[in-house]
C-alpha cells in the first residue's frame, strides 16, 4: 500500500511541477488535463501526508516517554496517535480503491413492464415515478427518450435520460429484475399477485470510437406520438434503429424532425452496443469473482416492493426496509447507501476477486 502511495505523491508532485512550466501554461487543454489529474489525486496525497505526521508525532512521544515526569502524558498521547493512525490507514484503503470510471457520467435508464400483464406495466410505471422523484431530491434533470404506455396505465417501455452529479454512481445498482408483490386494482377477491418490471442503467459515455456500418442499421420511422398514443406530430419524424448483427433496438421522438430525431437514436444505439460490450467482459470477469453486486444483468432478481407489509427487500445484501411507501416516494438513499457500504466492504476485505 505504501508504494503506491509513494508512486502517487511522486506523480502528483511532478503535475504540481509540470503546471507552472511557462510552456504547458500555455496550451489550455493541457493545462485542464493535467489540473484535473493532479485534482484526483489530491485527496489522497493530502490523506497520505496526514498520515506521515502521524507517525512522526508517534516517534516524539516514544521519546518523551523515556522521560520519566513525562512518561504518563506521553503513553496517552501515544495511544491518542495510535488510534487516529489506524483510522487514517483505514481511510487510506478506501481512497486507493480503484474508482469506477462511469460513477460521474449521466445514465440511460429504460424501465419494461414483465412478467404480469397490466399490472407489471403500471408497477413499470410506478417506478419511473420513483426514479423522478429520486431525481427532483438530488436535483438532476430527466428527459423522456422514448415511452410505450400501456392500456391500463404505466409503461411497458420507457426510456430517460437522467443528467446531473454522480447519477451513474447512485444509480447503478438499479439494474436488473424488481419485482411487486400486491393487491392489483382489478383483482376482485382481493388476492395478493406477483408482478415484474426490469430496469436497465446505462452510463451515457463518449460513443466516437464505436463504428457502426450503415449497412448493419435497419430504419423505420412512424408518427410521434404524446400521452396516450396521440400524434404529435403529422410528419413521420420519429425514429426506430435497428443494428441487425446485435438486435439492438433503439427508438427516439423526442425531436420535432426525423433528422435529428435519426442523430439522437444513433447515439443511443452506440451506448446500447458498448453497454452490451462492457456487460459481456463484466460477466466473464464475474466468473472469477468470489461475491459481486450485480450492476447489469436484467434477469437478476434485485429487489421485492412489498405492499401489504410496507416493505421493501434488497435480496443482493439482504437488506430490508418497512418504510416502501416512502420509497415509492424517491426516498432510495438508504437502499443505495447500504448497496454502497456492502460493495465498499467487499472490496476492502478482497473479496471481489478470488
Amino acid at each position: 500500500m505504501f508504494e503506491r502511495l509513494e508512486a502517487i505523491e511522486a506523480k502528483y508532485n511532478e503535475l504540481q511541477k509540470d503546471l507552472t512550466n511557462p510552456l504547458i501554461m500555455s496550451d489550455y487543454n493541457k493545462v485542464r488535463a493535467l489540473s484535473k489529474e493532479a485534482s484526483d489525486l489530491e485527496s489522497t496525497v493530502k490523506k497520505y501526508e496526514e498520515y506521515k505526521n502521524i507517525e512522526k508525532e508517534i516517534e516524539d512521544a516514544k521519546i518523551l516517554m523515556k522521560d520519566d515526569e513525562l512518561k504518563e502524558m506521553a503513553t496517552l498521547e501515544l495511544e491518542n496517535l495510535k488510534a487516529k493512525e489506524e483510522q487514517i490507514k483505514k481511510e487510506l484503503e478506501i481512497l486507493l480503491i480503484p474508482k469506477d470510471e462511469f460513477d460521474g457520467k449521466n445514465i440511460i435508464m429504460e424501465i419494461r413492464g414483465a412478467a404480469g400483464g397490466d399490472e407489471a406495466n403500471i408497477f413499470a410505471g410506478d417506478l419511473y415515478r420513483m426514479y423522478t422523484y429520486y431525481a427532483e431530491k438530488n436535483g438532476w434533470k430527466i428527459e423522456e427518450l422514448h415511452a410505450i404506455e400501456g392500456t391500463s396505465g404505466g409503461f411497458s417501455q420507457i426510456e430517460i435520460l437522467i443528467k446531473g452529479e454522480d447519477v451513474y454512481k447512485k444509480l447503478k445498482y438499479e439494474s436488473g429484475s424488481h419485482r411487486v408483490q400486491r393487491i392489483p386494482s382489478t383483482e376482485t377477491q382481493g388476492r395478493i399477485h406477483t408482478s415484474t418490471a426490469t430496469v436497465l442503467v446505462m452510463p451515457e459515455v463518449e460513443t466516437s470510437n464505436i463504428d457502426i456500418k450503415e449497412s448493419d442499421i435497419k430504419m423505420d420511422v412512424y408518427h410521434s406520438s404524446g400521452a396516450g398514443g396521440q400524434s404529435v406530430n403529422t410528419a413521420n419524424s420519429a425514429v426506430r434503429l435497428t443494428h441487425i448483427p446485435t438486435g439492438v433496438v433503439v427508438t427516439c421522438q423526442t425531436e420535432r424532425s426525423q433528422l435529428r430525431n435519426r442523430d439522437r437514436a444513433m447515439e443511443l444505439l452506440k451506448i446500447k452496443i458498448q453497454d452490451e460490450i462492457r456487460q459481456k467482459e463484466e460477466s466473464e470477469l464475474g466468473k472469477t469473482r468470489k461475491n459481486k453486486i450485480g450492476t447489469g444483468d436484467r434477469s437478476e432478481k434485485i429487489r421485492t416492493y412489498n405492499y401489504p407489509q410496507n416493505r421493501v427487500t434488497d435480496h443482493r445484501i439482504n437488506f430490508s426496509t418497512m418504510t416502501l411507501d416512502r420509497v415509492m416516494d424517491g426516498e432510495l438513499d438508504p437502499i443505495i447507501e447500504a448497496l454502497q457500504t456492502e460493495d465498499l466492504r467487499l472490496k476492502l476485505a478482497g473479496e471481489s476477486f478470488e
